[in-house]
């Protein structure tokens, strides 16, 4: 078929010959990529498929004979050069010339280039190294000194440069630059002067900083967290899936010697595409801690101690068969769908209770509802996901601050303005710097106003909208029903929780009343039918207590005994009333990875496996499934939560029909598919903005925080922003108090002291603070985001912030 009859046919497609191969691709294709499509190795050093062309390395310079209109072109680099119809293409595989450059580019690179291989942390995986050997001359013809530079510098707490290994290629600038946004760093000087700083008065402290380690084509960047760790030839990669947060990105995990050493971004382009951040990179040692749990305990003599597994499982049988259906089960928000459904069989069939909640977390009253109805038994076919945000003609944040709860969805967002110019509505109390990286539009408003904010923007948005709705909109009472009707107007939505297990735990039915398989524990049929699909007779027919419920039952002495797993006391609304009610009669059984607050409280502690350690399967915010595969085969400990849970079943005289997370997959995918009738969702009237003295308290947990999955990576926790309580100028002004000043919040529980930020473009009547960075606020204060705190400024007033 000629060219001619090719382009007819389809004109997207342009047909040019690359060393004597035809070769069919879109318009706009990059040489360098149609070479690689018909398997063509040109050398390249600056090209990232991800980052604009910059043609700045010059390695990948081809010849271009002949344009197709009879006028020869000089020599063009293939990583710039849009692929033109009827152009001839001569690589290094054809072209002795362009051999000789790229030999002779290469020959360039070295002379100043350290040949420090053996002791490079990119030596092994470097693309000089392996270009060099491939393209490059067998033998250097320098005879002079190298360059040098004072190495290594650090550009924040976790990242180093050595300069001297630098090629000039500014992947690292590219990627502050166009992908996250961040400028801190970038070319400076001119010529053999050339090189990366850092601006000083800025370090690097970016939450996606570790990508620009990733994409350094020599070792010029580096981290400390793995520097001089092992050899990249004697680690042993695995892909699975991050758990620290609800994108689900995909990893490449390396371990030596049975201990992971790094974590990478794998390369998913319908996820997180090539890129994450840094605590899904970084955040991996907190399960190696002292505090790890190897062997169960038991509580003797008001003490914990260590116990067989028999015994154990004994003592919390006995407990659990005394408590009756009187049980409460809160398994946390961070499991993967295999080990919360395990939970939620153990609790129906084994102890006879709905009362089961995942939400370790302050939630509203609609929300449960909200979920049941609007969120659970949806599929990645008919849900909003990452690569289609690019596509959508509006987004609009609500209680979502997506650079901090869900990192690589701001990536995302960012993307979808910088090359689609999507519109970007971000309704929140201040303009933050996500939001000026996003290029959006921010509607000032305080918490307990979106439902009018989104009534402003009801005309704006239609079916190419897309409303993204973080956890916190639940504490707005009414929000979610809004969302619900805008959602009956055509526009599309996606809840986006910050845990990585939200979702897995909701499809399992982890809530009191819902059940696996995404119906209702209200509706007969379904309980029917899956006692049959379990084999058991009759299932727990009233809807039982939210996790608040338990709480409280633990309090008064309704409830007797817990089951818990993964939960961490600190993250509880109440947590001061948590502690007192543990203090009573309550019998607690733990299935912990760690030692924790509550396991202090616990009756039985049993160890479960790291995630590391297990096979399972995340369901991301898009209700994408996401593979967690075992990286670590040699444990301490090979009993996950399905295996224990399975083991205390069989001591109770019952039956949970599944003993590994493979025999849960299975069994779930049963019922998952049930076209069951989900719930009516009937919301909560709107109150607005609260009225009363004092501020309206908004906040939320910052991507780097005090959470314990950072433990281990405390170079990280480094590079994070310091707590501050921000303020517009004219509340700061009503309050007589200025930038730097300390400032006391207090609540109905406690108060707490930070430094005061005045932020411009913030609203008033508003006090900002991060939820979870150096204090518990939530807990501490005991006032949640929406209600009124008072502020009131330290007597000795600081310096400008």
């Amino acid at each position: 078929m000629s060219t001619d009859v090719k382009t007819q046919a389809n004109p997207e497609l342009v047909t040019a010959t690359i060393d004597g191969i035809e070769v069919h691709v879109p318009k706009g294709t990059l040489v360098i990529r149609a070479a690689e499509q018909i398997g063509i190795e040109i050398p390249r050093f600056c090209d990232h498929e991800l980052l604009d062309p910059v043609a700045a390395c010059r390695a990948c310079i081809v010849e271009v004979p002949d344009a197709g209109n009879g006028r020869g072109m000089k020599p063009q680099p293939a990583c710039a050069l849009s692929l033109m119809p009827g152009m001839v293409i001569e690589t290094g595989a054809s072209s002795e010339k362009v051999a000789k450059h790229q030999s002779g580019m290469l020959e360039f690179l070295l002379i100043n280039h350290p040949l420090d291989c053996p002791i490079c942390d990119k030596g092994g995986e470097c693309p000089l190294q392996n270009q060099a050997m491939s393209h490059g001359p067998g033998e250097s013809r320098y005879e002079g000194v190298k360059r040098t530079y004072p190495k290594p510098v650090n550009i924040s707490a976790q990242l180093l440069i050595d300069r001297e290994r630098c090629v000039l290629c500014q992947r690292c600038t590219r990627f502050g630059a166009q992908i996250s946004g961040d400028d801190f760093i970038s070319l400076a000087e001119r010529g053999a002067l050339s090189q990366i700083v850092s601006y000083t008065e800025h370090p690097y402290h970016s939450v996606f900083s570790g990508n620009i380690v990733q994409i350094c084509p020599v070792g010029a960047l580096t981290s400390v967290d793995y520097r001089f760790q092992a050899r990249p030839f004697d680690l042993v990669s695995t892909a699975t899936t991050c758990e620290n947060c609800a994108v689900g990105c995909e990893l490449r995990t390396d371990h030596r010697h049975f201990q992971v050493k790094r974590r990478l971004a794998g390369n998913d382009p319908l996820v997180n595409e090539e890129w994450n951040c840094d605590k899904g990179r970084f955040g991996f040692r907190s399960g190696h801690r002292d505090d790890r749990l190897t062997t169960p305990l038991v509580r003797r003599d008001g003490a914990l101690v260590a116990a067989s597994w028999p015994e154990a499982i004994d003592v919390a049988v006995r407990g659990l068969k005394a408590a009756g259906s009187a049980v409460g089960v809160l398994p946390g928000g961070r499991l993967t769908l295999e080990n919360a459904y395990a939970y939620s069989r153990f609790a129906r069939v084994v102890l006879g209770t709905n009362s089961v909640d995942f939400r370790n977390r302050a939630y509203g009253l609609e929300e449960a509802d909200f979920l049941a109805a609007h969120v659970a038994g949806r599929d990645v076919e008919d849900s909003v996901t990452l690569a289609g945000l690019e596509k959508a003609k509006k987004i609009v944040l609500v209680g979502f601050a997506p650079e901090d709860e869900s990192p690589v969805t701001f990536l995302r967002l960012r993307k979808a303005w910088r090359k689609r110019g999507v519109e970007i509505i971000d309704i929140a109390p201040f303009v933050s710097d996500a939001a000026r990286k996003m290029g959006a539009r921010t509607v000032l408003t305080a918490p307990g106003g979106e439902i009018a904010a989104l009534a402003t923007l009801a005309e704006e948005l239609d079916a190419d909208s897309v409303v993204l709705v973080g956890e916190r909109a639940g504490l707005v009472p009414g929000l979610l029903g809004t969302v619900s009707d805008l959602a009956g107007k055509g526009v599309r939505f996606a809840w986006i929780p910050r845990r990585a297990g939200e979702l897995a735990a909701l499809e399992a039915g982890l809530l009191p009343g819902l059940l696996p398989g995404s119906r209702l524990v209200s509706d007969a049929s379904a309980r029917v039918d899956l006692q049959a699909a379990w084999g058991v007779g009759k299932l727990p027919e009233a809807e039982g207590l939210d996790a608040a419920g338990i709480w409280a039952g633990v309090a008064d002495g309704s409830v007797k005994a817990l089951v818990t797993g993964g939960i961490e006391l600190a993250d509880l609304p109440q947590a001061a009333a948590a502690r007192r009610a543990l203090a009573g009669e309550v019998f607690v059984v733990c299935l912990e990875q760690r030692a924790s607050e509550l396991t202090e409280h616990a009756d039985v502690v049993f160890p479960v496996a790291l995630l590391e350690e297990q096979i399972g399967t995340f369901i991301n915010w898009e209700h994408r499934l996401r593979e967690v595969v075992a990286v670590n085969t040699r444990t301490d400990t090979a009993m996950t939560d399905v295996r224990v849970l399975a083991a205390l079943a069989d001591a109770m005289g019952s039956q949970l029909g599944v003993r590994s997370p493979v025999e849960a997959r299975i069994a779930y995918h049963e019922i998952a598919d049930w076209q069951g009738l989900r719930g009516d969702f009937h919301p909560t009237p709107a109150n607005g903005i609260t009225p009363g003295e004092g501020l309206i308290l908004a906040g939320w947990r910052t991507a780097l925080d005090d959470s314990r999955c950072l433990d281990g990576a405390e170079t990280v926790r480094e590079t994070a922003p310091p707590p501050v309580a921000r303020m517009s100028a004219t509340t700061a002004a009503a309050l007589d108090a200025v930038s730097g000043q300390k400032v006391t919040i207090t609540g109905d529980a406690g108060q707490i002291t930070l430094p005061l930020m005045i932020t411009d473009r913030m609203v008033d009547d508003v006090v900002w603070v991060p939820l979870n960075s150096g204090i518990q606020v939530i807990p501490t204060v005991g006032v949640l985001p929406g209600q009124r705190v008072r502020v009131s400024p330290d007597e000795a007033a600081g310096g400008v912030a």
